[in-house]
């Protein structure tokens, strides 16, 4: 079982998937050599039959593999049963999960009916108040046996009715106990779910999949690594259920949802995936599938493995670090990673065009204000713009056509490595060196290490996956070499929704490991800068590189859920969206709020029929605020902080 070469995963250069112990869930098994599976949740009333069963149904028809339902009480749990007849008399056999936070005993009256149960270790018969609690060694491991027999009865009628058992931690409801010995860490989510896949193991009862769910991308990465490692450690392999909670909705969803998903699954990690939007579940699957097909087709390409380099000392994959570099103007180092826009199909026209990246021309004032997307630098191939571009903007521009941009100011030529490499002399403050990784000789690097204004302009396509990189950025580390490096890919896929999750999985993946200090992203379909420019920002945001926007960590509604999630988000999005770099949290209840946005600055929780709680950080700021007045009152503390800017 033991075959992890790459530490947490199977190999670190070259795409294969993590073999797991095969988890039968009704007549879809996981796990294995099994297709990494697609599910979602239900957002109806657990107890409003009909419209469940219906809403199933819809979910099964977009693709969903499982299909979970919330049961937070005994009733909701029974009612289950009468659910899964509604939908045996339609002719839907899919698998059912029940979601269970606080209750054993719906849990066990669940496990008698449905394929899986899916429990939360955070809260499962274990304390969550939110309060700083000394634990000794004694009291600790007496809280743990208190647990394991409380516990027991769920893993006993799981083994006679042959259910599943998810142990899904979250992020944000680990145990007051965890916290105190682990603090809020992903090594807190590992120890939370190990200490009940122990005593699973210890009944011999296998039947079993993990999730680490987080609303931090980087968090959540961690904690599926970090768990991997342990289990192996522990001649573990069970399944893997992905999972970004709370990631929001529309574009901004899907690319936070791929960074954190596709980022594991580059490194072949993962069984099933569950995508979190702020929207209808149906909208989920086809988001899920997008993201599993691209790697079901790749485990299919037999694709040889690179030739491995030796993984640097320093390599630590379980905590985010950037690569260390040298600041060449404000491009490495410090420096937030830059944005790179690419017009070099033809000459630019007009100012216009420039405002789908950022740049808004102002021909009274004659002068360009800049907006949060605006992009740091600008390729324009070998086409002179037929209008003045601000000026403090940097233009790149093909090194052959250099002699017709002498008049304008902030140009950099762009060097082959070959043009580099034979020692042409450039007056400019970067030599930007343009190649594939496998152009990137011995030669080069020697060049390169001795050269204080080198920046590599790395150039991949969609052929060229995170391991192939990542093998180019070890042996940046091994030879000493501190140059900063974008990366460019350049994408064939039509399909707009597509290109965000690909380009975000795909530069997620080296942001989430801190190894680029920029992108340029293009496309050779008809896409518009705008929308290319838009993924580029977002996946920054949602990898925690470069906040350039208001962030939302609104949950995706469930059979809990105290108002309109889909409704109120657009409300407060409305009103909010100007504020950059704030998090604000949209709850539907308790069982997510306060803990799963602990990241965000301000929370919008449902805390009853038409009664919002309101939050600064995880502290209560209004209690059973009436709904019709709850936006208000989170502007109003916004305020009271004076972070509020009117929009422009």
């Amino acid at each position: 079982m033991k075959d992890l070469n790459g530490i947490y995963c199977p190999d670190l250069f070259s795409y294969k998937r993590y073999l797991t112990r095969e988890v039968f869930i009704g007549d879809v098994p996981m796990g294995g050599h099994h297709p990494i599976r697609i599910q979602s949740m239900t957002t109806t009333d657990t107890m409003d039959t009909m419209a469940t069963v219906a809403q199933t149904i819809r979910m099964v028809e977009a693709g969903c593999e499982y299909v979970r339902i919330t049961a937070p009480s005994i009733k909701e749990a029974n009612n289950l049963a009468v659910i899964k007849k509604e939908l045996l008399a339609r002719g839907c056999r899919v698998p059912l999960v029940a979601d269970i936070h606080f209750t054993p005993n719906a849990a066990e009256a669940a496990a008698r009916i449905v394929e899986k149960v899916r429990v939360n270790p955070g809260n499962y018969v274990d304390k969550k108040k939110f309060e700083q609690i000394t634990y000794t060694q004694f009291e600790y491991e007496e809280e743990v046996e208190r647990i394991r027999k409380r516990f027991l009865p769920l893993i006993n009628i799981c083994k006679e009715y042959g259910t599943a058992l998810r142990i899904g931690t979250n992020h944000g409801s680990l145990s007051d106990r965890i916290m105190s010995w682990h603090g809020d860490t992903p090594m807190g989510m590992v120890e939370s779910a190990m200490e009940f896949i122990r005593m699973c193991e210890a009944e011999n009862f296998h039947n079993l999949v993990v999730s680490m769910k987080s609303s931090n991308t980087q968090v959540m990465v961690q904690a599926y690594r970090l768990l991997v490692a342990t289990m192996t450690k522990e001649n573990m392999n069970y399944p893997l259920h992905l999972g970004v909670t709370e990631a929001g909705d529309g574009e901004d969803g899907r690319i936070k949802s791929a960074v954190g998903i596709g980022t594991l699954l580059e490194d072949g990690l993962g069984d099933t995936i569950r995508v979190s939007l702020t929207e209808e579940p149906e909208l989920e699957a086809p988001v899920a599938k997008a993201l599993a097909q691209r790697y079901e087709s790749r485990a299919k390409e037999n694709k040889p493995t690179a030739n491995p380099v030796a993984i640097p000392t320093k390599y630590n994959p379980y905590i985010h670090q950037r690569r260390i570099t040298n600041a060449v103007t404000n491009v490495g180092a410090h420096h937030v990673p830059i944005v790179m826009a690419d017009f070099s199909e033809e000459p630019l026209i007009a100012e216009l065009q420039l405002a789908s990246v950022g740049y808004i021309y102002s021909a009274i004032l004659d002068k360009y204000s800049l907006t949060d997307l605006a992009v740091d630098w600008i390729y324009l191939g070998s086409h002179v713009p037929q209008f003045n571009l601000p000026g403090n903007l940097r233009k790149v521009v093909d090194v052959s056509a250099l002699d017709k941009f002498q008049h304008m100011e902030n140009v950099i030529p762009m060097l082959p490595v070959n043009v580099y490499l034979a020692g042409v002399n450039f007056e400019t403050s970067i030599h930007l060196i343009s190649g594939t990784a496998a152009e990137f000789q011995p030669a080069i690097f020697e060049k390169i290490k001795n050269d204080s204004k080198a920046i590599i302009y790395l150039k991949a396509n969609e052929n060229d996956t995170y391991a192939d990189l990542r093998a180019f950025f070890f042996e940046l580390e091994n030879k000493n070499i501190h140059c900063p490096v974008v990366v460019h890919r350049t994408y064939e896929e039509k399909d707009l929704t597509k290109l965000q999750l690909h380009a975000a999985t795909d530069f997620g993946a080296l942001f989430i490991d801190g190894y680029a200090d920029g992108l340029a992203i293009t496309s050779t379909q008809k896409i518009n800068s705008r929308a290319i420019n838009s993924i580029a920002f977002g996946l920054l945001q949602a990898s925690r590189m470069r906040i350039s926007k208001t962030e939302y960590i609104s949950c995706p509604s469930c059979g809990r859920t105290l108002f309109d999630l889909q409704e109120t988000t657009q409300l407060i999005r409305s009103k909010t969206d100007h504020l950059k770099g704030i998090k604000i949290g949209i709850m539907g209840c308790i069982v997510n709020g306060p803990g799963e946005m602990a990241d965000a600055d301000y929370g919008y929780v449902g805390a009853g029929p038409g009664k919002i709680t309101l939050y600064r950080g995880m502290d209560v700021v209004r209690k059973n605020v009436n709904t019709a007045d709850a936006v208000d009152g989170l502007i109003e503390i916004i305020k009271e902080d004076n972070l509020w800017v009117e929009k422009p």
